[in-house]
Formats: C-alpha cells, sequence, structure tokens
C-alpha cells in the first residue's frame, strides 16, 4: 500500500532519520542512496518492509504485505511527523550559542524506537562505550539473531524480538562483543519484557518520574539508562541523560564557556530538555560542534 503522510513543519527527514540510526553502520534502520528511509517493522501479525519519502505534502510511505496501514501510526511516532516544536525553538532562542545549532539543525524531530524493548537494547548496548564501538556491537548482534531482508535494493535486517535473545548461546552474544554483564542486563529486560512483566502499555501510562522509577526496578537499568529508554523509546523530551560527561564536554566546546553546567541549561529548556540530546548528537556528528566527542556516557 502508499500512503501519503501530514507532517509538522518545520520537519527534515534526513536529520531525523540520523538522529534515529546514528551511524551508517545500522543494518536496521536503512537509508537508500537518494534518501528514503527503509525498515523492516514485524509484530505478533507479521513482518512488512517501509520506504519513506520526504515530499512536498509530507511523507510518501510505501508499506509491503496485507494489511500494511497497521504500521502508519508507528510509523508517524518514529519520525516524530506531529511533534509540536514550538516551545523548543522559544527556549533555545534564550541561549544564543545554541540557538546556532538549532538553526544548522531546524526541521530534526525526536525519532523513537517502536517498541520498549528496542530502545532498552541500544540504551544498554551504548553505556559507557564509544558510539562507534557499541553501533558495532549492535550490528553483529542483530546479524547474529535476524537474517536479512532486500527492500529497495538494500540488504535490511528486522529487529530481533526478545524471545529470540533469550533463545541465543551466550558464548555468541559475547563473541558479537557484548560484556557478561550487558548480556546479563539484555537478558534480564528481555525476560521482563517476553514474559509481559513489563510492557510498552504500562511505561507509556505513567508520568516521566514514575517510569523512570519502574524501569529501573529491572537489572541492567539505571537512571542514565532509563532516561534514554524514555526520550529515544518513548519520545519523552522532558528529560535529559544525567551525568553525560559527552555532554558536558559539547556544552562547554559549544557555548564557549568552560564552567557552564548542563543542568543550567536543561533548567532553561524544560520541558523540552530532550531536544538538546538529539542536537549535541548530531553537532558531533555532522561535525558541527568543535572538539567532538563520540561518547553517549562517561
Amino acid at each position: 500500500m502508499e500512503a501519503s503522510l501530514p507532517v509538522r513543519r518545520p520537519f527534515r527527514l534526513d536529520l531525523t532519520v540520523d538522529a534515529l540510526r546514528r551511524l551508517s553502520t545500522n543494518v536496521v534502520d536503512r537509508v537508500t542512496e537518494d534518501g528514503a528511509y527503509v525498515r523492516v517493522l514485524r509484530d505478533e501479525r507479521g513482518e512488512s518492509a517501509i520506504v519513506a519519502r520526504e515530499h512536498a505534502e509530507g511523507l510518501l510511505v510505501r508499506i509491503s504485505g496485507r494489511n500494511g496501514e497497521r504500521w502508519l501510526p508507528a510509523i508517524e511516532r518514529m519520525l516524530g511527523t506531529r511533534a509540536d516544536l514550538t516551545e523548543w525553538y522559544q527556549r533555545v532562542g534564550q541561549l544564543p550559542w545554541l540557538a546556532r545549532l538549532a538553526t544548522e539543525l531546524r526541521g530534526l524531530k525526536p525519532p523513537r524506537y517502536p517498541s520498549l524493548w528496542e530502545a532498552a537494547c541500544h540504551a544498554i548496548v551504548f553505556q559507557q562505550i564509544s558510539i562507534h564501538a557499541a553501533s558495532a556491537i549492535m550490528r553483529r548482534t542483530v546479524e547474529l539473531l535476524c537474517s536479512p531482508r532486500d527492500v529497495a535494493g538494500l540488504s535490511c535486517l528486522p529487529f530481533p524480538r526478545a524471545s529470540e535473545l533469550l533463545d541465543a548461546d551466550v558464548d555468541a552474544l559475547r563473541a558479537a562483543g557484548l560484556s557478561a554483564n550487558k548480556v546479563a542486563h539484555l537478558r534480564s529486560v528481555a525476560d521482563a519484557i517476553h514474559s509481559r512483566a513489563l510492557t510498552d502499555q504500562e511505561i507509556e501510562a505513567l508520568a516521566t518520574p514514575a517510569a523512570i522509577e519502574r524501569l529501573m526496578r529491572v537489572r541492567g537499568i539505571g537512571r542514565w539508562t532509563a532516561s534514554v529508554i524514555l526520550l529515544r523509546g518513548f519520545a519523552r523530551l522532558d528529560v535529559f541523560p544525567p551525568g553525560d560527561s559527552g555532554a558536558a564536554r559539547s556544552l562547554r566546546a559549544l557555548s564557549g564557556d568552560d564552567a557552564i553546567a548542563a543542568e543550567d541549561v536543561v533548567r532553561v529548556l524544560a520541558p523540552v530538555q530532550g531536544m538538546l540530546y538529539y542536537h549535541l548528537l548530531l553537532g558531533r556528528l555532522r561535525n558541527l560542534l568543535p572538539g567532538r566527542d563520540d561518547c553517549e556516557k562517561p
């Protein structure tokens, strides 16, 4: 099927997809040479391939398989097409050094992973190591657990289910580059989600402080990880991952103020401080910040 999805302007698909996928080594979220976003989505009813392109009216989306329309709400959430960032642009204007970056990245929307499980996996794998190292580990893990599909001329892998990780050989997961602790933490989250002790619907229904506390009851999820899950998995813009030294260094470089405190910047931007995370991420990846730092967390 084919559908045209409206978007709330300003919107740029390229920036939003870059923030979602981080690096070109991502084998789940792919981009064609002409800028289309490609992804395989799965649920209990089956799987479909999606191809989304930006056009004058918004997004033109092609979805394979039967009942493809069921994926349209997920695509809108993943690409932030309905996100209203009026308050972000108002608040960032109070910080001229940051407003310049926001102007450069105007049209960036808050992307989100399609499930709590996928958000949690990324948050755990990307803990305390560089983006490049984590992305390589994630790629090897996905390739271990899933087989590729051909979509729009690209090799595209679906994201593994929680059950597939639980069934995987621990030694094989370690060989993919996951530490023993990260294997244990991923399996803990997978078990909670597969058994439905923890669900997307439960987290979605909770206010952000309560959602953070609920997530932290699962082994392997601390406050930083819970914040990243809520930001990247649920588009909770009222969170900014605490204690991120990479973000602190980027803020010092961008502002030119060695004494700047992330907490003070977050206070000015609240309740949409989560957009700062995406701007600093793309600022580093697109060489828009002096003194780039590739770590997600110290």
